[in-house]
Parts: C-alpha cells; structure tokens; sequence
C-alpha cells in the first residue's frame, strides 16, 4: 500500500478503512507481536484491543495523539513503542498496562509524565528523550526496577535527588540536555554502570572515582576545565579521555591504567532487556 493512500485512509474512521490499514490482520499472531509502526495512524484500531494475549506492541512513526481506553485489555503486553508521534501528554489507558516492560515515549510533545505512572512497577527500561521535558518528573524515581533511563534531547537543567531511590538503576543517559553541573545525585548511586552526559554545558566534572559500579562514562562536547577521574578500568569518551584516569605512584614511578575494553555506546535500535 502506498503513503498517500494510507495517509488517506488514515483520516477516514470507518472500520473498513482501518482494516484496511491493518492490512488483513484479523487474528492475533502467532508471536504475539504486532508492529504497526510507519502507517501514518491517526488513531489505533480498536480491533487491536482484542488481542488480549498480546505481547509486543509497536506503534512508533504515526500520527497518534490519543489511544482507546479498550488497550486496557492489553493486560500481558510487555512491550509498546509510541514514540514518534504527537502525544503532548501520556494516556493514562496506558498506565493500566502493569505488565509493561519497556516503554518507548521518545520523540513525542510530552512536558510532563502523569502520576499514574507509578503503577508500572514492572517496568525496566524508559525511554523520554526528544521530548519537552524541562525537569525529569518525580515519578520516574517511584519506578523502583527501572534498569535503563534514557532522557538525553530534553531541557533538563537538574536531576531530583529522589533518583538515588533507583537502587536497580544502571545506566542512564542524559546527552543534549541543559545541564550546567554534573547532577550530585549520581555521585549517590554507586550502582550505576554507564553515565552519558554528553552535549551538556558542565564546565566541571567532580571525580567519580568512587563509583564502584562504573564502567562507561560518556562526557563529550561539554566546555569542561577536566576531565572526571574515574577508577581503574573504567571507559571515559571525551576531552582528555586517552589520559591515565587515576595514576598511582609506587617507590617515586608512575604506574599507567590501561583500558582495554571497547566503550559501551549509546544503542542505536531500541533494544530488550535480558
């Protein structure tokens, strides 16, 4: 089907015209997955709905500004993708998912993230960047096994110190942001593996050495006076980064930490958890 007829009949509400966007899907699959992405939608068929075993949703790359209070039926999806579309505020339809896994939020209109969404107490990884966020909203802090955070392209300036509560939090990436300090609330979380602040405006990094868990921190394109130290072992990318990080002297010699590992970068492809 071609991208001018869908972006038609994506007006169009009718029930054959949605089908027809659907293209024949009438029985839930097999896998449990239905990808919806790239259909210009403007809204979701309420078809869908009734696929109650469903596990997968993706729904990235359209249109949606709303979704029916049907997904509620969606009570095993573990998996939905929104981002990509026009959303301004998150539905709360979709807080009733509790068996939620991943949430992909990036790329909408979203300024705030409601409280309901506390009740995803399943959730492990959350994905908000691209959006209006002018301050990472409180609740986030209350998803308490959140593994990964991804909150890098908004106006954040600060984190709350609520966050250190994440205690299964590790890795969070915060790039093309507003910070104009590192956030003291990770110099807290011991647990965190991957820090990427890059694309900030942090003109000094406090040492994170301390951090046992660390294994990559990502600190480019900040106008910083140093680079952070970091503990042996630990990947940095950044100004400085081929320096030793924290050079130990035994009997008046300089003993250098090698770095042999390859950084953990950002993912490219939205990934699942193990």
């Amino acid at each position: 089907m071609g991208n001018s007829l869908k972006a038609i009949l994506a007006f169009l509400p009718s029930n054959k015209c949605q089908k027809y966007l659907l293209e024949d899907l009438e029985e839930m699959p097999v896998d449990k997955m239905v990808d919806l992405s790239g259909r210009q939608m403007r809204r979701l068929p309420v078809h869908i709905c009734s696929f109650r075993e469903l596990v997968k949703l993706y729904l990235s790359d359209n249109n949606l500004n709303h979704l029916p209070p049907e997904l509620e039926q969606l009570q095993n999806l573990q998996i939905l993708a929104l981002d990509f579309n026009n959303f301004k505020a998150l539905p709360l339809v979709v807080c009733t998912l509790k068996q939620l896994w991943i949430l992909y939020l990036g790329n909408n209109k979203l300024c705030s993230l409601p409280l309901e969404l506390r009740l995803l107490q399943n959730l492990k990884t959350l994905w908000i960047e691209s959006n209006c966020l002018q301050y990472l909203p409180e609740v986030v802090c209350e998803l308490s096994l959140l593994k990964t955070l991804h909150a890098g392209s908004n106006a954040l300036r600060t984190l709350p110190p609520q966050l250190q509560c994440l205690q299964e939090l590790r890795t969070i990436w915060l790039s093309g942001n507003l910070l104009s300090e590192f956030p003291p609330v990770l110099l807290d979380m011991p647990f965190l593996e991957v820090i990427d602040v890059d694309r900030n405006s942090i003109q000094f990094f406090p040492s994170l050495a301390h951090l046992p868990g660390l294994k990559l921190v990502i600190y480019d394109h900040n106008p910083c006076r140093n680079a952070p130290k970091v503990a042996k072992g630990v990947r940095r990318v950044g100004r400085w980064s081929e320096e030793t990080p924290e050079p130990r002297k035994r009997s008046g010699a300089v003993i250098e930490i090698t770095l042999d590992e390859k950084p953990l970068l950002p993912p490219a492809a939205k990934t699942e958890p193990e």
